[in-house]
């Protein structure tokens, strides 16, 4: 793992606005229409070329491929790659899963419109289908050869640049095919365990090629706005660690290094007034066998949250990736204020332990974008240069 040595490095959470080319082919393979698998993987491996000379460019130390091998969500592309789970079209008739929690009952008419402005661009088609994935059978991992094509494409396009590192994003145990329900497993502890060992597979693959591998982690906080009430606090850290057990027997024999574990709310902007604090869970969040810890933090709901490490020690040796970009706004930060954010965190855990990042992935798949592309660019130009003001302040 790269430490800010004599400057602060930039990365950001991994996934980026996918380009109309490719978007084309995932449409025309979704809607079972004109699909051709040879041109859509000559278009990845161009676009995939591109988006990392785009970040290098711009000066992203520490870039990714930009999830551009997912063909469907950052979360759900399990679906492709482990096998023992269907899908199933929810009916009129059924509870909807994606609809739940606090936040949303308590601001269900701002709920309402956004789902219904979403609908069009999550689908990629004009409509939304929604459907359960259900495990029915034992879970494996069978996403060896789509791994493999995203390593090759992710390796000849770094062959072009020069940067610091490079890093793919997967998905956490615990976010793996959210809201999925169990028909086959004892119960669903067994079935998350089963999960992290299938995903042990890839989160290995990513690292035996040379490449860090990100865990990415929205379902461990956002469940609270979930389960509390009328669960516990208690109960629900109690869920929390053994997704964390979980996790870390999915890091299984993978050094520390070479992980960086994200955490995040959610990245949907909304109101997000039933968040769990960071407080209350970071000491969980540190028990991950990571060697950085990726935190949103520029978000207005949680960018107080940088005072949680005036009582909280980084471990040594572990790097803090904080959010000092919001990827869920099209305000593009000013650079003098992602200094700010960057200066007072390195004042606390040190300066050789930060790298700035953003919140979250400006795109969360394939049709579904925050920002429009051009503002994606902009704020991170502004991470740069901000990175840039901050390492004179703190160096000089």
């Amino acid at each position: 793992m790269k430490q800010s040595t004599d400057r602060i490095l930039t990365t950001h959470v991994g996934s980026l606005i996918r380009p109309k080319a490719l978007q084309d082919h995932l449409h025309a393979k979704r809607i079972g229409g004109d699909y051709n698998e040879v041109a859509h993987n000559a278009c990845l491996t161009e676009t995939v070329a591109e988006i990392v000379r785009q970040q290098a460019e711009v000066g992203i130390d520490v870039v990714s491929d930009g999830e551009f091998g997912k063909a469907i969500s950052w979360s759900q592309y399990a679906l492709e790659r482990l096998g023992g789970f269907e899908r199933r079209v929810l009916t009129g008739e059924d509870d909807d899963p994606f609809a739940q929690g606090a936040d949303r009952a308590r601001f269900a008419d701002f709920y309402a419109e956004s789902d219904a402005a979403d609908a069009g661009t999550l689908s990629g088609d004009g409509g939304v289908v929604k459907a359960e994935s259900i495990c029915v059978g034992p879970i494996t991992y069978v996403g060896q050869d789509a791994i493999q094509r995203d390593i090759a494409n992710f390796k000849a396009a770094l062959g072009n640049v020069q940067v610091e590192d490079a890093f793919l994003p997967v998905a956490a145990p615990a976010s793996v095919i959210p809201d999925r329900k169990n028909e086959y497993y004892k119960n669903d502890e067994d079935m998350i365990f089963a999960i992290a060992e299938a995903m042990h597979d890839e989160y290995k693959a990513i690292v035996d090629a040379g490449f860090i591998v990100q865990v990415d982690d929205a379902r461990a906080a956002v469940t609270f706005d979930r389960m509390v009430p009328p669960a516990s606090m208690d109960d629900y850290r109690k869920w929390v660690d053994m997704h964390m057990n979980a996790l870390n027997l999915a890091l299984e024999g993978i050094p520390a290094d070479r992980v960086r574990y994200h955490v995040c709310w959610g990245s949907w902007p909304g109101p997000h007034t039933t968040d769990v604090p960071l407080k209350d869970i970071v000491d969980l969040v540190m028990k991950v066998n990571a060697g950085a810890y990726v935190i949103e933090g520029a978000n207005p709901r949680h960018e107080h949250e940088w005072r949680v490490w005036r009582d909280v020690k980084l471990p040594d040796g572990k790097v803090l990736i904080p959010g000092v970009i919001s990827h869920a706004t099209n305000i593009v930060e000013h650079p003098e204020l992602v200094a700010e954010r960057i200066v007072r965190l390195a004042e606390l855990v040190g300066r050789e332990n930060i790298i700035a990042g953003t919140d979250c992935g400006f795109a969360q798949g394939p049709f579904h974008r925050r920002v429009h592309p051009s503002i994606m660019w902009a704020k991170l130009e502004a991470l740069v240069e901000g990175a840039k003001i901050a390492s004179k302040e703190l160096w000089d």
